[in-house]
């Protein structure tokens, strides 16, 4: 069936006003343009595009998560480590308690799997660091398009690993925003194929986790998230010609019934991703794994940028899961 014939709903095109539920700082966010932009992504086969296209967004994100990070530049120390093929950052807050010692977060960077490395994937993680007040791991994993999938998965899965062999899985939470939620999926279920033990909480907000983009909201939010875009061709770049249901590039399709740690997953109700993350949740409820699903009101894809109190309730709530369990 083609997809014009497909049963379906003719909607008016509405204005949709910012609603009074929310707190006058997300009203005002949601007036604002996208900070990131939208469209205007090059051909999948368009390489030198696609180079410069990453170079400027990541340019502007770094700039971005730079100035954010002038608040937290007191509160951390960041180091690094040399993997096989990435660097894996060291966050560590300068009030780790001595009982915290033992304990760690392995972070994955968003940025549509494409921006968001370098010095970013340090600055990104910091305030969840600060926060949690656990050492935290940042992995700038390999992207398109100088290296698409598996790149990234294979550097994530040896971040898991570097951790693995200093600290005991039950002591590992696993944080993922965005493209960096599905990434993350996607390590924890290949760390688990290749017999590793599984980390004792993961948390998962917004994620990317059906590259098919074939979830309901992928409709109903479209134009009305102010973030998100459709990503058609920013897919097909990292995923080169793979299956795109494979679960290593799309989680929502893995079997969760052969083992995955107990999950948080947070999202709004104008985010482009919201039906990955209420399918995500139901798909580790159907396989008895313990979820948790939290979703915020007007918030669309990546929050309000820290503008408002929500933004606070919800990464409160993503701390108090981590430090409850690891």
């Amino acid at each position: 069936m083609d997809e014009g014939d497909a049963p379906g709903l003719v909607v008016p095109a509405r204005r949709i006003p910012a609603p009074k539920s929310v707190s006058p700082e997300a009203q005002a966010m949601l007036a604002r343009p996208s900070p990131f932009g939208q469209g205007g992504e090059p051909d999948p086969d368009d390489k030198a595009a696609w180079e410069r296209h990453a170079a400027e967004r990541n340019a502007g994100l770094t700039q971005m998560l730079a100035a954010r990070f002038e608040a937290e530049k007191d509160a951390v120390t960041i180091g690094q480590h040399q993997l096989s093929n990435a660097v894996l950052y060291e966050i560590t807050p300068k009030d780790l308690a001595p009982p915290d010692e033992h304990r760690t977060i392995l972070y994955v960077h968003g940025g549509g799997f494409t921006v968001g490395g370098g010095v970013a994937a340090a600055y990104s993680a910091a305030g969840l660091a600060a926060a949690a007040r656990l050492r935290t791991f940042s992995i700038d994993y390999r992207m398109p398009p100088g290296s698409p999938f598996p790149a990234g998965l294979d550097d994530s899965v040896e971040a898991y690993w570097f951790l693995l062999k200093r600290y005991a899985p039950q002591h590992i939470g696993v944080y993922g925003p965005s493209a960096g939620g599905g990434l993350a999926a996607s390590c924890l279920l290949r760390a688990r194929d290749l017999g590793l033990a599984m980390p004792a909480a993961c948390v998962l907000h917004s994620p990317e986790a059906d590259l098919t983009e074939s979830g309901d909201t992928f409709e109903t939010n479209l134009g009305v998230d102010g973030v998100l875009g459709r990503l058609t061709k920013s897919i097909a770049l990292y995923a080169d010609g793979h299956d795109l249901r494979d679960p290593y590039l799309s989680p929502l399709f893995g079997d969760f019934t052969k083992g995955f740690p107990p999950t948080l997953l947070t999202s709004g109700t104008r985010d482009l991703f919201l039906s990955n993350t209420v399918r995500m949740h139901r798909a580790l409820l159907r396989a008895g794994i313990p979820a948790e699903l939290h979703v915020w009101e007007a918030m669309g894809h990546g929050g309000f940028f820290g503008a408002a109190p929500e933004d606070r309730e919800m990464f409160l709530e993503q701390v108090r899961f981590l430090r409850e369990r690891l």
